[in-house]
């Protein structure tokens, strides 16, 4: 389980890295290039043979390139929503992505929930909606431009988590540094078109700062990522997703909290509650 755990931690780091430079200026996607950049460093340095850069399967080659177009997609909600729904409420909801990868799963690998994952899986649902409304009232939490961020975040999140899987079950597994590798070298690409077409529209440049902070979240983005895949190889998605969603949920909303006195309304925790009733009954 040390995998797992420090999947957890790692995953927890990049989310309140997010949140301390939250409030960067200059063109946005300067901290997810040096996110990105520097997966790609680790990621080269990783590979034990450079050579499968050229000779590698076709198959990882796709993976990856699928897997760095949603993790993508994932961090530039996480970035947006933090901003109006704050770390703990977005990292829930990215967490709860978990129900794509356990679709996954389940349809195209026969992992089969049992009667106390699906009560899960229905106290997840349930627990959105609770997240979602307050008695008619709407807060910044809740708008519809908020709520609309934390489901992208969840979709984006849950299917970057179910490429990993896809990866596992129909990929090469001795290749797995290597999907690492083109995963994030197909960020890159995507990030430095985005960063160029916001340098054009706005002039704004990228500021070293925002790299710097780039830098400090790819460190833990790329570990988080192999160190879920290699938890993945080792436990059943249906005990390895609840297991890192419900950990990383409740690391980042105590530090959240002890650091950014990020508090909850009565309805968030009763909801936050209930999606880790959810999660504690998928790991069974």
């Amino acid at each position: 389980m040390l995998y797992l755990l420090l999947a957890v931690t790692s995953s927890a780091a990049m989310a309140i890295v997010l949140k301390c430079f939250r409030e960067q200026t200059g063109n946005r996607y300067g901290i997810l290039l040096g996110n990105y950049l520097t997966c790609v460093v680790i990621s080269v340095w990783m590979l034990p043979d450079k050579g499968l850069i050229l000779s590698g399967n076709w198959s990882t080659l796709g993976f990856g390139i699928c897997g760095g177009v949603f993790f993508v997609l994932g961090l530039l909600c996480m970035q947006s929503s933090i901003r109006t729904n704050g770390a703990g409420l977005t990292s829930a909801f990215a967490r709860l992505g978990l129900i794509v990868a356990l679709a996954v799963s389940i349809l195209l690998f026969r992992e089969r929930p049992t009667a106390l994952q699906g009560l899960g899986i229905a106290l997840t649902v349930g627990a959105i909606f609770v997240l979602r409304t307050d008695g008619g009232t709407p807060d910044r939490h809740r708008s519809g431009h908020g709520f609309g961020l934390l489901l992208l975040t969840l979709a984006a999140s849950g299917c970057a988590d179910a490429t990993a899987k896809l990866f596992d079950g129909f990929g090469n597994r001795a290749e797995d540094k290597l999907y690492f590798f083109w995963l994030f070298v197909t960020a890159v690409l995507l990030c430095t078109v985005l960063a160029l077409v916001e340098r054009k529209r706005t002039d704004k440049k990228i500021r070293p700062g925002a790299f710097a902070a780039g830098i400090l979240v790819g460190i833990p983005n790329y570990f988080s990522s192999y160190l879920l895949l290699r938890a993945l190889q080792l436990f059943p998605a249906t005990v390895v997703y609840p297991t890192y969603s419900t950990a990383t949920i409740l690391l980042v909303m105590g530090l959240s909290a002890l650091f950014f006195r990020e508090h909850l309304t009565k309805r968030q925790r009763r909801g936050v509650l209930l999606i880790l009733i959810a999660l504690a009954l998928l790991n069974q």
